[in-house]
């Protein structure tokens, strides 16, 4: 086995770990005689997904010659790193480092599986939502790399003025578009989609569930009161009983062909849907959604990042593998090369916004709120997306439809 001197931001890190994690700078690192530093010794194991593999690949690459560490990298299918970590970490097996998405850390948190990541100085060089995204109960548990989100898109032939402020303001402008519809929206058909919507719903004052002032989410409801009474309102009276600006009818691939059909200038999608809005040589803009209810538009931000096992027999070498070789920007861009997502380091998600299109879902993002990773976010979804369809389509009365779900989810998550 390979050995080699450990560096000073890592022994800096090892510091910061064995005093629980607490907050402060990483000095920088000073020339030492690296006869007396505790070496660097074994292997450290990574699960990544193959898009992602030749970009940790390289930086791998970097570590192990600088180190004499050797990285193993292991390919898994992405649907199924989240179950096989938690199976195989407490039983001591599975990886030093995971990447995976932040809205698996509640569950990871819950069943001890992942360990605290102290960036030091360094996440101030974070979007606020990445950080956001990776912590709980005021510790940071993963090292963001990139960001996804929904944002308006724009036809820009069919509507070529940046998009108006209000909701209200875009379909007056949707109309005079002349098109079959002024703007379209997926709803999951039957099913309801309040993951699309939410940033409507936010705009009324209501999020799902109340955050501490560090970002981090409590489990109290924030969907009750007068402000998710109005946004229930405001559903309804655009809905298939009133407006028809939202339809049970339409689903994520009607929604998508509607717009890429040119019968509506104006819907709200994420990235992954750019492809199949621009195929017929539609041009689009991406913009941050207007407000409905006078609030900010506020969309769930979805981040992905690297975990730290508990249960790594390497832990201080797994760290400074991800503090000080993955959070550069040399490898957050070749990340985003592989899986072209918006990065969570601020100054390469500056450098690739020089596309229109990853600016405008950059600057929806950074309006937006980390999906939240508590447990209880589970037993959320049915009950939400049934009453806004419900409301939608006009089977079931605002107030009253608004009420039962509330009910149910505190019954459910136990508030």
């Amino acid at each position: 086995m390979r050995t080699a001197a450990i560096p000073v931001a890592a022994v800096a890190t090892l510091a910061l770990l064995t005093a629980c994690g607490g907050g402060g700078e990483t000095p920088e690192a000073t020339p030492t005689d690296t006869a007396t530093e505790p070496a660097m010794t074994g292997s450290i194991t990574v699960w990544v997904d193959e898009n992602r593999e030749p970009a940790v690949a390289a930086a791998a690459e970097t570590f192990e010659q600088e180190t004499g560490v050797t990285v193993e990298l292991v390919q898994k299918n992405f649907e199924d790193i989240r179950a096989d970590f938690l199976a195989q970490v407490p039983t001591g097996e599975g990886p030093d480092i995971t990447i995976g998405a932040h809205d698996w850390l509640g569950s990871f948190i819950v069943n001890g599986v992942v360990n605290s990541v102290d960036l030091g100085a360094k996440a101030d060089e974070f979007e606020d939502v990445a950080i956001e995204a990776f912590t709980y109960d005021g510790q940071l548990y993963g090292l963001p790399y990139a960001l996804e989100t929904v944002a308006l898109i724009r036809n820009t032939e069919l509507a070529p003025d940046p998009a108006p402020a209000t909701f209200d303001e875009m379909i007056e402008v949707g109309r005079e578009a002349g098109t079959k519809l002024p703007f379209v929206i997926n709803t999951n058909g039957t099913t309801g989609d309040a993951y699309t919507y939410y940033p409507f719903q936010t705009s009324f004052g209501a999020p799902v569930f109340v955050q501490n002032e560090d970002g981090s989410y409590t489990n109290e409801l924030g969907m009750g009161g007068d402000e998710g009474q109005a946004f229930a309102e405001w559903l309804s009276e655009n809905g298939m009983d009133g407006e028809g600006l939202f339809s049970t009818d339409w689903t994520y691939d009607i929604a998508n062909q509607e717009f890429a059909d040119g019968n509506a200038p104006f819907t709200v999608a994420g990235p992954w849907a750019i492809e199949t809005l621009t195929a017929g040589g539609v041009d689009v803009a991406v913009e941050p959604i207007p407000s409905a209810g006078g609030e900010t538009a506020a969309p769930f931000v979805g981040v992905q990042g690297f975990y730290l096992s508990a249960q790594s027999e390497n832990a201080l070498v797994a760290t400074d593998f991800l503090t000080n070789y993955v959070a550069t920007p040399e490898a957050m861009r070749a990340l985003h090369d592989a899986d072209p997502r918006i990065p969570a380091m601020s100054s390469v998600a500056e450098d690739v916004s020089e596309d229109p299109v990853i600016a405008g879902f950059l600057a929806a993002s950074q309006n937006g709120t980390p999906m939240p990773s508590i447990p209880e976010m589970g037993d959320v979804w049915q009950h939400w997306n049934s009453a806004e369809s419900a409301i939608i389509s006009g089977k079931g009365a605002p107030q009253r439809a608004w009420d039962k779900m509330l009910s149910d989810l505190e019954g459910a998550i136990g508030g």
